[in-house]
């Protein structure tokens, strides 16, 4: 039995993190998830021992979060656990030659920097998945972390990363010295590090719930949100599109009054497959231009399924242009937010953080095109928007941010939203198809951070469930449930106030990103001088 201690460890921290991570109550636990791993990298001696019980601890992790990625996609969730798990390990694998260079205390120093680095590297990259940064783990805690309206989830990533080094370095300096004056130096250290967030955040929330309070007091316009709960296996993309449009026409107007400026629907609400430029012209449109007709006050914002021409000419279309045989044409295919007015003025967002596999294929992975286009995901990729565009109603009241479903996990690039103008944060998505598992529970509680960390009313129309509002303390209001058709209204105040994170982006991960790599030149430069050494002897 001895013998598979080590095998029992690494499965227990991947626990551990599961039991910690939204929707589990267990959150407490992320300040400790991380020790069988610290203890196996300190008493394991074999860097490839190592690595092997990592990428154990690293799939258990991912596999027990997000297993409800398969609803989706059985061959892309194994290739998403598989790929994701061992692109983890290589903080770890960093630690390891670290520490063994320079020391216990660099080492473990090293650990966060690295860890941080590939949080970092993961919100930006072509093969982005950034549902598993520590920082996300307090998404059912909003009045833990208020102050990720100055660090955003690289703050609680952080925070996560050093209680559990000072954790485990209290248990190392107990398990070799008993309770000497370092051991209670270390105690006082880790129990400061646990409660001085959380006291801060108390000192903050105070004053921002006043401030939300008198906001509040004098909206005078509102918002109204609609889910229209259509399954998007057997009626979105294969049902009637008229009904479908209706549906939601319904549901809008039962709740649209005379102060309504901004009417939400969800991701691709409208399945028909349009060319932008005949959108004003299309059958299926006429039902939503009547209603603008009859309610001239709002603006309506839906997702759509759109596509544009570019040509023949390949050198005049963008890399993510597909062809078409039959005409010669070159087109774009979008995942799109529409923005439509009385004046009969369509503005367009294109989603640009696309999901990996399903609406992007990384350009190094171009040539799995066809595998990943049998099972489900495609073989190019989705066009894209190179900016944040903010959409406006006509009295100005409402500065409207197009999230589109994945784009809400992302901290920092929604902050480029508000940089641009934005005063509220709409969240579109369909979060059917992963059925009714934990996923879209956790999508929903991370776009509360989204809104601690930008000080942002957000609204959030979702197919199938959560549709919601949420204040700018993180606390959802008027939440719909599961596989509920519904519309919910609620007057919005407008919030211009721009906050550090949002002014700054995230300069934390930026810092640690060049701590990062001076580390990684210190470890080449000491393995070149002992290689050279060697080379003389």
């Amino acid at each position: 039995m001895k013998r598979f201690t080590h095998f029992f460890i690494a499965l227990s921290g991947g626990v551990l993190l599961w039991a910690s991570w939204p929707m589990s109550p267990l959150t407490i636990l992320i300040f400790i998830a991380w020790l069988p791993l610290l203890w196996i990298e300190d008493n394991v001696s074999n860097w490839k021992k190592i690595s092997g019980l990592t990428y154990l601890h690293m799939l258990v992790w991912n596999i027990l979060v997000t297993w409800w990625v398969s609803n989706a996609s059985l061959p892309g969730a194994l290739g998403a656990f598989f790929a994701n798990s061992l692109i983890m390990c290589v903080p770890w694998i960093l630690l390891y030659f670290t520490k063994r260079k320079f020391g216990r205390w660099i080492g473990y120093g090293s650990l966060i920097v690295y860890w941080l680095t590939f949080e970092y590297i993961h919100h930006n990259w072509e093969l982005t998945w950034p549902w598993l940064t520590l920082g996300n783990s307090f998404a059912l805690h909003p009045e833990w972390v208020q102050w990720y309206e100055y660090s955003g989830t690289t703050g609680g990533s952080l925070w996560v990363l050093l209680s559990n080094v000072l954790a485990y370095a209290l248990f190392a300096e107990y398990r070799n010295s008993g309770r000497t004056k370092s051991y209670y130096i270390t105690m006082i250290s880790w129990v400061l590090v646990l409660l001085v967030p959380i006291l801060s955040s108390k000192l903050i929330a105070s004053g921002e719930r006043k401030y939300v309070q008198s906001a509040m007091a004098k909206a005078g316009k509102n918002v109204v949100v609609v889910q229209p709960n259509i399954d998007p296996y057997t009626e979105k993309f294969t049902g009637d599109i008229e009904s479908q449009v209706q549906k939601l026409i319904v549901l809008s107007e039962s709740m649209i009054d005379d102060d309504t400026r901004l009417v939400i629907w969800p991701e691709t609400a409208v399945p028909a497959q349009v060319w932008e430029d005949q959108i004003k012209y299309n059958y299926f449109y006429y039902p939503i231009w009547s209603l603008i007709d009859r309610h001239p006050q709002i603006s309506l914002l839906t997702g759509i399924d759109s596509y544009k021409k570019y040509g023949t000419n390949k050198n005049k279309a963008p890399k993510s242009a597909r062809f078409e045989s039959s005409s010669g044409v070159y087109y774009d295919a979008f995942n799109t937010a529409a923005f439509i007015d009385a004046d009969t003025a369509i503005d367009l967002y294109h989603k640009a953080k696309l999901v990996p596999g399903v609406e992007t294929l990384p350009s190094f992975l171009s040539f799995m095109g066809k595998w990943f286009e049998s099972f489900g995901g495609i073989s190019g990729t989705l066009g894209r928007d190179s900016e944040r565009k903010v959409f406006t109603t006509w009295d100005k009241y409402y500065k409207a941010s197009p999230v589109i479903c994945y784009e809400s996990i992302f901290s920092d690039y929604i902050t480029e939203y508000i940089r641009n103008g934005g005063n509220i944060l709409t969240i579109l998505t369909n979060d059917g198809w992963w059925g009714n598992t934990p996923g879209y529970k956790q999508h929903m509680n991370y776009a509360r951070l989204r809104a601690i960390e930008s000080r942002k009313w957000v609204a959030r129309s979702a197919n199938t469930g959560i549709s919601c509002f949420i204040d700018p303390l993180g606390n959802v209001i008027d939440p719909q449930p599961w596989d509920t058709a519904a519309a919910i209204k609620l007057a919005v105040p407008v919030d211009e106030r721009k906050t550090f994170f949002v002014k700054h982006g995230d300069i934390l991960s930026r810092a640690v990103s060049v701590i990062s790599g001076l580390l990684l030149m210190m470890n080449i430069f000491v393995w070149a001088k002992r290689r050279f050494k060697r080379s003389k002897v």
